[in-house]
């Protein structure tokens, strides 16, 4: 019976927003408490799946787990390694181990470390008796894929959906291949390689073109090379501010390194030619609502960006609450992150009117807080159960969700569904679990950049992606880079040649 390790380690690090993110942030679990992830629709959930189908014995060590946010302080990142070191040794000594198994996201920066997870995995791999055990695992289509990282691992496998259907599956699919590892006796490396191309948020969703080009010559590989076992790509996450930034892809083989080399040529040309593609266009927020109120019917699902609370932004931001009430558009909703408003709502009855100031607060970059006269509807714990099992929020969080204490409040014709915790509208459980039901509204705001389509594109009858100033701005080049590698597009027009691992 093979004896595996399990752990798992998810942060998306926005280095841009101020603050650090601490402690008090994360979600921890330690021990027989990562068995809790069984049934939640998680990417650990997916391992547990697999290990129980193969008779494994689960060493689980433990898990951190937080929102996107600033900039990790070490100490965090410090203590998981070594809570993970303790418990890895420990399994070796008591019985040994067969393997490694790791949920990871790949985008996380501390304030001492550009490539967390490649010191992690170096630090595995420094602890005598692990040096060749199987390490497999899975990570986010937005990650920072590093040298590191391919260098210290077997076998991680990158999630191939934006939104993030398939992170459980993709979690059952790198568990399988450490079997398969197991199975055959057989031990892959990984090659891979950084793409002189950065592309924001919105230039990655895999429906689109050039993900949708990518990820079909992705699979045309693995097709045609029986020793690959799996071809990644990786659209990278522009907010952080590291050398390695940017498009990457990488591949699981048993085959030499010309062949995996060759194979990566082929990616990142690709994404070279077609790097244009990938440069979001947005509208302009007054011409999208003039032209919704041209429209009849709806719902008109208004993407915002900029504040793209997947993203690591604060999810405050009031230009689309002020922009509804500009152009007098009733019926409307959205979603502000604003736990001070919240608790001075505390003594309010349905009905009655109270002046507030709401949102704005989470950067300077963006409109700023707003004065509104609102009329309070209601308030909940703000606890809800994802309505879909495949939201793009499942991968780490599961399906139960908490937004912390919630108040609804009435702007004119505009519902306003306050938060204490940012949440990403991810799924329509959200607004419909405050008593605002998605379908019959004839406006909604969505702080997001793609994630938010799994859930509102059934329902929608258009959707505005609109420009607005935030942190999470499609308009990368006005964003302070100081430590990416030079010749990245459009960050830099040189061209150069990517990275090789």
């Amino acid at each position: 019976m093979h004896r595996i390790l399990l752990a798992g380690l998810f942060h998306e690090t926005h280095t841009f927003v101020s603050g650090t993110t601490s402690f008090d942030d994360f979600t921890i679990r330690r021990g027989d408490a990562l068995f809790g992830h069984r049934g939640i629709g998680s990417t650990i959930d997916g391992f547990l799946e697999v290990a129980d189908e193969r008779g494994w014995t689960v060493m689980p060590v433990v898990d951190y787990v937080a929102m996107p946010s600033g900039t990790i302080d070490h100490a965090v990142f410090a203590q998981f390694c070594d809570e993970l070191e303790n418990g890895l040794r420990h399994a070796l000594a008591e019985g040994g181990l067969d393997g490694i198994w790791l949920s990871l996201h790949g985008a996380m920066v501390t304030t001492q470390d550009v490539d967390p997870e490649g010191t992690l995995l170096a630090r595995i791999r420094a602890v005598p008796g692990a040096e060749s055990l199987p390490l497999f695992g899975v990570f986010d289509l937005h990650a920072t894929f590093t040298k590191k990282m391919a260098e210290h691992a077997n076998g991680l496998l990158g999630y191939r959906e934006n939104p993030h259907t398939d992170a459980r599956e993709q979690a059952v699919n790198s568990a399988r291949l450490l079997a398969r590892s197991l199975d055959e006796g057989a031990l892959p490396r990984m090659a891979a390689r950084n793409a002189p191309v950065l592309w924001a948020p919105p230039g990655t969703g895999t429906a689109d073109r050039p993900m949708r080009d990518l990820s079909d010559l992705a699979r045309r590989i693995e097709a045609e090379h029986a020793d690959i076992w799996a071809v990644n790509v990786v659209g990278g996450f522009a907010f952080s501010d590291v050398p390695d930034a940017g498009v990457a892809f990488s591949v699981i083989t048993t085959g030499d390194e010309t062949a995996a080399a060759r194979v990566l040529d082929q990616l990142e040309a690709m994404a070279v030619e077609l790097r244009e593609l990938g440069q979001p266009r947005e509208w302009d927020i007054d011409e999208a609502i003039v032209d919704i109120k041209s429209k009849s019917g709806g719902p008109y699902v208004i993407v915002e960006p900029a504040d793209n609370i997947g993203g690591g932004a604060p999810g405050d931001d009031t230009a689309v609450l002020r922009a509804l009430l500009r152009h007098d558009v009733s019926n409307a909703a959205v979603v502000i992150a604003d736990a001070d408003a919240v608790a001075s709502l505390a003594d309010v009855k349905p009905g009655e009117t109270r002046r507030l100031v709401i949102g704005g607060k989470g950067s300077r970059l963006g409109a700023g807080p707003l004065t509104v006269d609102a009329e309070f509807v209601s308030r909940s714990d703000g606890a809800f159960t994802l309505e879909d099992r495949n939201s793009h929020m499942v991968a780490s969080k599961g399906i139960h969700i908490k937004m912390g204490p919630c108040a609804v409040i009435r702007v004119k014709g505009v519902s306003v569904l306050l938060t204490s915790l940012k949440t990403p509208p991810f799924d329509l459980g959200q607004l419909r679990s405050q008593g605002i039901i998605p379908e019959e509204m004839t406006a909604i705001g969505v702080k997001a950049a793609v994630a938010h389509r799994r859930a509102y594109d059934r329902i929608q009858k258009a959707s505005y992606t609109v420009s607005t100033a935030g942190p999470c701005t499609s308009d990368i080049t006005q964003l302070p880079y100081r430590h990416l590698r030079p010749g990245v597009f459009p960050i830099s027009h040189g061209g150069g040649q990517g990275s090789r691992a």
